[in-house]
């Protein structure tokens, strides 16, 4: 999901080949060592579950009435006669778990001083389930694994009468009816608009030895196994749909109707859009996997931005394809939501996401661009290494924003890939540290995504603070090799299902060093980082001597000092400039250690300047603006800007936590 927030302020700055990649002989599947034979021919993923929907769409009331079969394959090792699963749209009642955090803190366009509307109101019932020819409604049972909340009906659990065997099959069918809210949470109507996002009984994910299926919370995404889906959509004819899968077929039917079929294979969830007024546009691109098909569906009033959509896709495929690994899917579909339903933008499906952009958007403001980026990449983060993102948020979305920095900075410069305009500039590497600054210590990027203290935090860290973290550990293991760890760790966990872990295992396996002073502060603390020059200035060596009159001032030797301060809890190696009157300088390596260094030059020559990471490398950094002195330097103007920074900082905190 691109973070609201990084959209946010840039508005407020306006005012492995598919399919034939050989699989090795033993594969971790949920923590499990699962045969490589347990994949179809030609898989990508070990396919755990097939889900086969036939649903369709009433316009009239904004619902939809489905049938699922769900074929689960236990390949857990062990008997299963318990299974849980996710019933997503029961959030949006006022009593869930969801809307109880949204009271708290506020979530994603919802304020936690805004009223309850009906128009929010959604659910799924499940009206019928059955096993083996079994009725199990009677037996389901809702349960509440991360908070007791027995008002939460986002997880259900049904007992079977006999286990299921490992290695067997079991096979559910399940009758279900949504009520679809007025676009929230990514998910829902607006007017004649439709975006179809976690909308069917999902199963759990075995895990770590046991299930794993938490509730729907305001700060959490998804997980789910991979597998395949077919699925049947009907609805009225006049309707233009968009998808997650292969158009199999479609029919006309004699009511007015249409029925059309789509097959997705390999992924974890099936998405979908239909309205009336989209705009369909074309294109395709060639990578290291084949053809990709580009489907760009327009909303009415934003075809100008069409083509921006289409060029920041084709760059960023191929930018992944070279430093990442292939996108293997034949085709990716980009949403344009309508104006009024901005609450659809910026959100990820396998080979679907949603876009952002406005009846006008200046070439400056690079918003359709980062979005189209950011969402893209989840087709890899989210999409194909698919962690758990109810645990392991920054695993996605953190992953995710520090490749956007890499890939956007490289497609549109590093200083002018978020803003670029004559008379202001913005690198979204700048804008995801505004993120992180803002609330640097409340949380480590490890906390569980619905634990965070509210959720600015949970953006400012798991996005921001994370790429933030990452652009740093270039300064530590070079930039190339950090891009060689990413590319490794996709190559290595995708459709595995990896942990936090795995992820930082792989970076010390491609870098050859041992990180753990470092993960131990950035991952898994809170520690701050802030160095500042506490003190620089120069004095004359013999200076209880009177000046003697015609002595050469530059023969003068001058004694130099310079303390460097750790202010943060973080320790982390920094450089040190020391510059010269007499255009000399000198460079020092400090590792931190210690709360305080004081750097001591006898020469022939008064301080110039001093300068902690002149480099700018350290972005972890809190604030820069204390890492450099300057002796001719005009002190009004120094303390104009301390000033106007505190006041800035200040403000877009509060505003990024107003907007959230």
């Amino acid at each position: 999901m691109r973070s609201c927030l990084t959209i946010a302020l840039a508005g407020a700055l306006l005012l492995f080949a598919r399919g034939t990649a050989p699989a090795p002989q033993l594969q971790a599947v949920n923590g499990q060592s699962i045969p490589a034979s347990t994949r179809p021919n030609g898989a990508l993923s070990t396919r755990i579950v097939a889900y086969t929907i036939d649903a369709k769409l009433n316009t009239a009331n904004h619902s939809i009435d489905a049938t699922e079969t769900l074929i689960y394959r236990n390949l857990t090792g062990q008997p299963q006669q318990t299974f849980p699963f996710h019933l997503y749209l029961n959030a949006f009642q006022p009593q869930s778990t969801l809307m109880t955090e949204v009271r708290l803190h506020g979530a994603r366009g919802v304020g936690s001083d805004s009223g309850w509307d009906d128009k929010h109101r959604a659910s799924i019932t499940i009206n019928k389930l059955e096993v083996a020819g079994v009725d199990l409604t009677g037996k389901m049972q809702f349960i509440q694994p991360d908070d007791h909340n027995t008002n939460d009906h986002t997880v259900v659990q049904v007992t079977l009468p006999q286990p299921v065997a490992p290695g067997a099959s079991v096979e559910f069918h399940i009758t279900f009816h949504d009520e679809l809210p007025e676009v929230l949470y990514r998910t829902g109507y607006k007017r004649d608009f439709y975006m179809i996002g976690q909308w069917f009984p999902k199963v759990g994910v075995w895990w770590k030895n046991a299930w794993n299926c938490h509730q729907f919370h305001a700060d959490s995404e998804f997980f789910a196994d991979f597998g395949t889906f077919d699925v049947n959509l009907t609805l009225p004819q006049n309707e233009i749909v968009g998808a997650g899968g292969d158009l199999i077929s479609t029919v006309n039917n004699p009511d007015g109707t249409k029925s059309i079929k789509f097959r997705s294979e390999d992924v974890h969830d099936f998405s979908w859009t239909a309205s009336p007024d989209f705009t369909v546009v074309e294109d395709s691109w060639t990578g290291s996997a084949g053809p990709v098909k580009i489907h760009v569906l327009m909303s009415p009033g934003h075809m100008a931005s069409a083509a921006r959509y289409i060029q920041a896709q084709k760059g960023t495929l191929a930018w992944y394809d070279k430093w990442i690994g292939p996108y293997p899917y034949p085709r990716i579909t980009i949403v344009d939501p309508p104006h009024g339903a901005g609450n659809a933008g910026g959100m990820e499906y396998p080979t679907l996401f949603t876009a952002s952009t406005a009846w006008y958007m200046p070439k400056g403001l690079l918003v359709p661009e980062d979005v189209v980026n950011h969402e893209f990449g989840h087709q890899y983060w989210y999409g194909m290494v698919a962690t758990n993102e109810f645990e392991d948020a920054w695993l996605d979305e953190g992953i995710n924003s520090y490749i956007e920095a890499k890939s956007m900075n490289a497609l549109y410069g590093p200083k002018t890939s978020m803003v670029n305009f004559p008379f202001a500039t913005l690198g979204i590497s700048d804008l995801l540290r505004l993120e992180y600054i803002s609330l640097p210590d409340t949380d480590p990027l490890t906390r569980f995504s619905w634990k965070y203290i509210s959720d600015n935090a949970y953006g400012g860290v798991t996005y921001g603070k994370t790429a933030t973290v990452l652009l740093t550990l270039e300064k530590i293991i070079g930039e190339d090799t950090m891009l060689a760890a990413m590319h490794e760790y996709f190559l290595r966990y995708r459709f595995k299902h990896p942990t936090s872990e795995d992820f930082l295992k792989t970076i010390e396996d491609v870098s050859h060093q041992d990180l753990k002073w470092y993960f131990d502060q950035a991952v898994y603390g809170t520690n701050v980082l802030d160095y500042d020059i506490w003190d620089a200035h120069s004095d004359r060596l013999n200076w209880w001597e009177k000046e003697i009159r015609g002595k050469n001032p530059s023969e003068e030797i001058h004694r130099t000092y310079v303390t460097v301060h750790r202010k943060g809890d973080f320790i982390f190696p920094v450089d040190v400039v020391v510059k010269f009157d007499d255009g000399s300088s000198a460079t020092e390596h400090w590792d931190g250690r210690d709360r305080w260094i004081r750097y001591i030059y006898d020469r022939k020559a008064k301080l110039a300047s001093a300068e902690i990471d002149p480099l700018n490398q350290v972005r972890l950094d809190r604030n820069s603006f204390n890492n450099s002195f300057v002796v001719q330097g005009d002190q009004r103007a120094i303390n104009k800007l301390h000033n106007i920074w505190i006041f800035g900082s200040e403000w877009v905190s509060q505003f990024l936590a107003w907007l959230s």
